[in-house]
């Protein structure tokens, strides 16, 4: 690869990474809001599994920038806890 086409991909890669983590931060930001109990009433249990829904896509994250193989997540969905 020349140094100028690793050049453009290094620049389409930064403005990218930019816009994309910009986003992601603000999603993150809303998403904290849910905890305010003023406004929304939920019970640990909720709160467990946002978080680690989070936090197994920060782990696939990290995977794919270390070069590891990670298996894509679905999404998210409260599962249903059994009373």
């Amino acid at each position: 690869m020349n140094s100028e086409s690793a050049t453009k991909k290094a620049d389409r890669f930064e403005k990218l990474a930019e816009k994309r983590v910009t986003e992601v931060v603000k999603k993150m930001r809303l998403v904290a809001n849910l905890s305010n109990r003023r406004n929304y009433m939920y019970t640990e249990e909720h709160a467990k599994q946002i978080l680690d829904a989070l936090e197994a896509e920060m782990r696939l994250i990290k995977a794919k920038f270390r070069q590891e193989t990670a298996v894509q997540s679905q999404g998210f969905s409260f599962r249903k806890q059994t009373r």
